[in-house]
Order: C-alpha cells, then structure tokens, then sequence
C-alpha cells in the first residue's frame, strides 16, 4: 500500500511539474527562411528586414531568397556617412538602424543575394564591426574637425568600408542570369512604398505621423502613431493574412531572455520559474508605454521578425519571433513574447499597407 501511494505521489509530482511547464500552441504561422546569426556586429536592424522582406517574397509566391543583410548595411552606412558629415558630425554614426532604413536601402541600392556578398572577406570565420565603427567613426570625426572637406572623402569612406567588408560588384551572375544591384532588386517585384512604420505613443496625435524620436532613427523616418489596441490589432490581423510584421522594441527587461526563448512581463520579476513557468504578468496601458517611454525604462534595443502567433496553456496569447542570435534557447533561435510583453515593450512595427485592418487604414489615411 505504502509503495503504491509513493508512486501515485510521483505521479501526480511529475503531472503537476509538466502542466507548470510552458506548452505552446500554434495559432497561425507566416513562412520565413532559416534563423541567421548578427554575430558581433550591432545590425539586427538588417537581419530582421532582410527576414520581413524574404517572408515577403514568399507570401507573393517567389522561391526563397536569402538576401545580403551586409549589402543593406554598408548602403547604410554610406547614407549615415552622408548625414555626419552634413551636419558636421552632430548625428547619430554607429552599428543601429531601424526597418525603414532597409526599406530606403533597398530603394537607393538596390539588393543583392547572400551568396555574392556576405560583408566577409576571405579567412573571416565571423562578422565583426568593432573595429570598422571605429576606422569609419575616426575617419569622419577628422574630417570634420578639418572644417573644409573635400569631394574626395566619400572614396576614402568607400575604400575603407571595402577594406573590412569587401567590395560590392558592380554586376554579377544568380540563376544563370545578370544582374547589377539595382536589376535584381526590380526583379524581386517588391514596391517599397508598400511599407509603413507604426508606433503608439500619447505625445503626438494618434491617427498622424511624425518622427519618432529614437537615437537609431538618424534618417528622420515618419511613423503612423495608432492607439496601443490598434497596433495589437494590426499585428494580429497581419499574422492571419499571411503577412509577417518587422518589431522594434525593447529586449533588457528581466522578462526578456533569447537564450530561454521567452519575453514576458511578470508582476513578480523574482520568480524562480520565470522562463519555465507561465505566471501572472503586468497590464500594460497606454499610460504605462508613455511613461517607460518618457523616462527612458523602454528603448529601442533591439529588432525582430514576428512571423506567428501562439497560446500557452493558461490561453495567453505569445507572438513567434525570429531572432537574430543563431539556433539558441529550446526553440532553435525564436522566442514567445507573451502580449502584455509586446504591449509595453515595442516600440515600433513595420508591415506591408495591406496589413492593416481596414478601418484603421481609413483613419491614417493610407489607400
């Protein structure tokens, strides 16, 4: 008898630990390309559009791309070059961008394939821009200071960027065919006036557009700025319409862990289960996004591709996510971001126009 209530004690032990684990269900999933990795370099910005734009092209019926993430970055670079320089060094240089910045990359540069250029030089086992920020920042900051540069600094900046990432041909073979940048890009058959950034924040005028005032938004992009339900809405109804949705938001909350594969908002940030367990988590309000907004606890830290939508056993809602960091935690490199994690923490999406539920496209006005 004793035997037999042991083992109904384990029993029950090993139920009730299983049913405390986290069990995801799949509610709706887009079609995206396998998991990539940023490496040591600060462009999740690139590996997330370049994943947005990739589920693109699939959900219009085109084989699967992989695209150059670097080919973006260093147009990218050239462009944020560009700005410092006019305005005498007094703009953001660095590694940080945002979604619109692959979109107007695109759009300036046009796009080439990952397999012609990967931003590596021969030997490079990885990418690394430490030390390019550097040799770039530095080149610049002399240039400035010499009050009087000439037409010449922009092939110094190019040579330079060619020294740590190779350079980019002018023309170049995929698929038995030719293309220069510019020809491939046209032949992907994206139009990239297609996509819209949105945001939530009470101090402009919901329903408007404005510049986000974000460090890594240099290039001055305009947000459509919607009520925190709206862009709940939006997300939700592109995942379901087989579109995907490019995130922005913030990763350095305790709740937030890649190598665990979870984002959520606990009321009880010390809990012992925190990435095994679902628990209670925060109501997040709007009033809650302009504050952490405003004093600074949320940021721009980081970019994602949100490609499904899922449950746990609790019903809770969790939005997939592509990360940028290889085949990490339990889920080979995604994450589970529970709503009320996304509902205070993103800071921006970028979806296709299509997306967006009608009656909120009618109030922002976008045909």
């Amino acid at each position: 008898m004793m035997r037999k209530s042991f083992l109904l004690y384990i029993f029950l032990g090993l139920t009730l630990s299983l049913q405390a684990q986290y069990q995801f269900t799949m509610l709706s999933d887009c079609h995206c390309t396998t998991i990539k990795n940023q490496q040591n370099t600060g462009t999740c910005w690139s590996f997330a559009t370049s994943s947005f734009l990739e589920s693109e092209l699939m959900r219009m019926g085109k084989p699967d791309y992989d695209l150059s993430e670097m080919y973006f970055v260093r147009t990218i670079y050239q462009q944020k070059a560009k700005n410092y320089m006019l305005r005498q060094g007094k703009a953001q240089f660095g590694q940080g961008g945002l979604s619109h910045d692959v979109i107007n990359a695109f759009k300036i540069g046009g796009a080439i394939p990952e397999s012609v250029y990967s931003g590596k030089l021969p030997g490079d086992n990885m990418l690394d821009h430490s030390e390019m920020e550097l040799a770039l920042t530095g080149l610049l900051d002399v240039l400035v200071k010499q009050k009087r540069p000439s037409p010449k600094w922009m092939n110094g900046f190019a040579g330079l960027t060619d020294a740590y990432m190779g350079a980019v041909p002018a023309e170049f073979e995929y698929n038995k065919k030719s293309y220069t940048p510019q020809s491939f890009a046209q032949s992907l058959g994206i139009n990239p006036d297609d996509y819209v950034s949105l945001t939530s924040y009470t101090h402009h005028p919901f329903y408007s557009s404005f510049v986000l005032e974000i460090p890594d938004n240099w290039s001055n992009g305009s947000y459509y700025n919607v009520p925190v339900e709206d862009l709940v809405a939006i997300a939700e109804n592109a995942i379901d319409k087989g579109f995907s949705v490019a995130w922005d938001g913030d990763v350095s909350e305790k709740g937030f862990s890649g190598s665990k594969g979870v984002a959520v908002m606990p009321v009880d940030e010390r809990r012992d289960d925190l990435f095994t367990a679902p628990g209670e988590e925060v109501s997040a309000t709007q009033v809650m996004r302009q504050e952490t907004f405003e004093n600074y606890s949320t940021t721009d830290d980081h970019l994602m591709h949100i490609t499904g939508i899922a449950k746990d056993q609790n019903g809770t809602r969790y939005y997939y996510v592509k990360n940028s960091w290889g085949e990490i935690s339990p889920y080979q490199g995604y994450v589970y971001m529970s709503e009320p994690y996304f509902r205070l923490k993103t800071v921006s999406l970028m979806v296709h126009k299509d997306a967006i539920p009608a009656a909120i496209r009618k109030k922002l006005g976008i045909k």
